[in-house]
Formats: C-alpha cells, sequence, structure tokens
C-alpha cells in the first residue's frame, strides 16, 4: 500500500532527476519527461528527430543521472547480430586445451543507446527482440538474464531514408514510447550555444541508482486505478482497430490496423508514474488522454487514405480522444442506453398492473354516484 511517505520522497527524487538532467538538455522539457517517465515504468524508448536536435545527449544525459552502466551501439547496414548480442570464441587454457568460451557484447548493459537504430540489417534488429521484451539474450542454444534495470533508448532519423531499413511491427511495438524531439526555439538555441562553447561533455550529477529506480516502478505499481478510467484506457486502445467493437469513426476511415495489447499495459503502466509526478494517488483520464500520444502513434498503421490526406497519427489520436469524449465514452453510453431501456420497460410493466386497478376504482366512483343520486331522490 502507497504511503504519503512513498509518495514524497517519488516527487523529491523525480525532481533531483529532472534538475540534473537539465544541466545537459536545454528545454525539451515534454521529451524529457516522457524518457524519464518511461524508464521508471521500465519501458524502452524511441527518439525520432533530424541530426543535431540532442537525442544522443540526452540518452548519455539519462545514463549519467541514473549512475547506470551505459553501452552505445552505432548500427550500421554491415552490424551483425553477434556485433550486439556476443559470441563464444575458442580459447586455450594453460595445458593448451580448447575451449569455448562466451565474450558478451554491448547489449549487456542496464542503458543500451541504439544510435540510428533504423540503419541496421533485419537480422541484426531480431537480435534485439528478446533482449527488448524478455530481458534475456540466446546465443547458441544458451540463454543469458540481462542486468535490471534494463532499457533500450533507440534514436532515429526520419527523413534520411538511404542506407535505412523501417523497424519492423514486432520492434516498435516493444518501444514503450515513441517520442518526437522537435527541434528548439530561437531562446533554446542560443543557451545550446552558450553551454556548448564551455563544454561539450555531459555536467550533470548522479540522482539516484538502479536499486533506487526499481524502488520507485515498485511504488508506482501500487498506485491504484478505478475501474472507470481502465476501462477508459482500454476502450481508447480498442477504439484504434476499426473492426473492433469500440471501433471509432475515425479508425474506420483512417487505419488499417490498430494497436496491440501491449499499448494498453503501456498506458496504464506509464499513468501511474505520471500520477505520482503530480502528487496523486490515482490515474486519471487526463493521465490517460496525454500519454496515449507517445503510446500509440508508432503501434497503428495508417491506410492509404489517411497517407493521402496528409493526417499524422496524432491527429487520428486526438479525433478517436474527442469521438470517446463525445461519446462519455462508448461504454457509458452503452450502459445508459441499457439503462434508459430497463427504465422504459419498467414503466410500461407498472402502466400496465396499474391499469385494472385505475378502472375499477372508476367503475367504482360511477356507482357511488348512482347511489347517493338515488338516496337524494335525483335522476
Amino acid at each position: 500500500m502507497v504511503e504519503e511517505k512513498d509518495v514524497v520522497k517519488f516527487s523529491e527524487q523525480c525532481k533531483n532527476i529532472f534538475e540534473q538532467v537539465e544541466r545537459d538538455v536545454i528545454g525539451q522539457k515534454e521529451v524529457v519527461e516522457g524518457a524519464i517517465i518511461a524508464m521508471i515504468a521500465g519501458g524502452n524508448v524511441l527518439l525520432e528527430g533530424v541530426p543535431g536536435v540532442g537525442k544522443t545527449r540526452l540518452v548519455r544525459s539519462l545514463g549519467r543521472v541514473f549512475n547506470l552502466p551505459f553501452s552505445r551501439i552505432q548500427f550500421t547496414p554491415d552490424l551483425m547480430p553477434a556485433d550486439v548480442t556476443g559470441t563464444n570464441i575458442i580459447v586455450k587454457d594453460d595445458k593448451g586445451n580448447s575451449n569455448f568460451d562466451f565474450q558478451p557484447g554491448p547489449i549487456f548493459s542496464n542503458i543500451i543507446l541504439a544510435d540510428e537504430i533504423n540503419r541496421a540489417t533485419p537480422k541484426t534488429q531480431s537480435a534485439l527482440l528478446e533482449a527488448m521484451q524478455e530481458h534475456t539474450v540466446t546465443v547458441m542454444g544458451v540463454s543469458r538474464k540481462l542486468n535490471e534495470p534494463f532499457f533500450v533508448l533507440a534514436t532515429q532519423n526520419p527523413i534520411e531514408q538511404d542506407g535505412t531499413y523501417p523497424l519492423p511491427e514486432a520492434q516498435m511495438d516493444r518501444f514503450m514510447f515513441k517520442i518526437i524531439v522537435k527541434n528548439p526555439s530561437l531562446d533554446e538555441l542560443m543557451q545550446i550555444v552558450d553551454m556548448t562553447q564551455k563544454t561539450m561533455a555531459e555536467v550533470a550529477d548522479a540522482a539516484c541508482n538502479g536499486e533506487d529506480l526499481l524502488n520507485m516502478r515498485a511504488t508506482a505499481n501500487q498506485i491504484p486505478v478505478a475501474t472507470d478510467v481502465m476501462r477508459y484506457a482500454m476502450t481508447l486502445c480498442s477504439a484504434t482497430h476499426p473492426d473492433s467493437e469500440c471501433a471509432s469513426e475515425t479508425a474506420k476511415k483512417y487505419v488499417r490496423l490498430g494497436a496491440s495489447p501491449r499499448a494498453g499495459q503501456a498506458l496504464i503502466s506509464a499513468a501511474k508514474v505520471k500520477a505520482l509526478l503530480n502528487g496523486r494517488f490515482n490515474v486519471s483520464y487526463g493521465d490517460v488522454n496525454e500519454l496515449a500520444y507517445p503510446v500509440l502513434r508508432h503501434r497503428m498503421k495508417l491506410n492509404f487514405e489517411a497517407i493521402a490526406e496528409r493526417v499524422s497519427a496524432d491527429d487520428i489520436i486526438k479525433m478517436i480522444i474527442d469521438e470517446l469524449g463525445k461519446a462519455k465514452p462508448v461504454y457509458d453510453k452503452t450502459v445508459k442506453e441499457k439503462k434508459d431501456k430497463s427504465a422504459d420497460t419498467a414503466a410500461e410493466t407498472i402502466a400496465h398492473e396499474e391499469a385494472p386497478a385505475a378502472e375499477a376504482k372508476e367503475e367504482s366512483e360511477v356507482d357511488e354516484g348512482k347511489k347517493k343520486r338515488k338516496l337524494f331522490g335525483r335522476k
């Protein structure tokens, strides 16, 4: 059970984390907050933006702030799976006997920076799938557990297509968030240039360690979620499917494939952390709506009509949220219809039962009137 002291401690640690990251990263508050929320919740992050907007610097700074072992893998078309996971090599002992010895690759670290991840071939991309989901690496039939906490923070360039490979759907689904890193404003650009004139190195200090991070995650997992909020979050995920029972009109028009069940898991896990960041003990509808964008934008496959009309994934998410808001949401509308139907049925039953009694009362009043007129000699 979460107590007030746990929330206070959580808030203080998060405040310290944000302060240290801001020493290295100017602006990009939404990006920084999203990355930290995902790390506390235990998810992987995909940072998408043009070159030079600070994606790699943010990941390096997070490694310093969380005081965790950090590995950088520069993805290129000629990168092989063994370059990521490691491989067995033949070594000789003192007696001259040859044995296989496993040499771990850079994936055996706590924070992995997968720089320009979409430059690697599908064969190399497949080497990351097991590590990102199960946190294990299998080499020559032997599975090895990765150290906890484990995160993959990847970057990709959305504008360059030469020598790149689109990430497979299975790998995209393993990223909790896809965060868009935008260009800085004029004031932020001036601060960036002024800061980097002094030093290009990161200067952030450690704010917590791996054990503290796991404790923060355990605290967030205990945050309660109301049944109505949970149902709304799942309805939001299901509404992205054009053929589901909760399908929205927007999804039917623009979406070919909707979000997977991992989207629902990510949405609730991240919303719990978001609630604690705001000093609340429970998840709100606003938390779900705000986090729907980084959770869902990379899990939907748009159809030709969306591409032709230049409707982005974020536009579709906004339209779905608005559509559910008008329905209050879909499940509430269904419940209301059932209640109204039940009320109408009950009213009909009562009216049917009261009708004979009303007729009998009317006949009784007529007979009573005849008796009184006869008594007083009236016709």
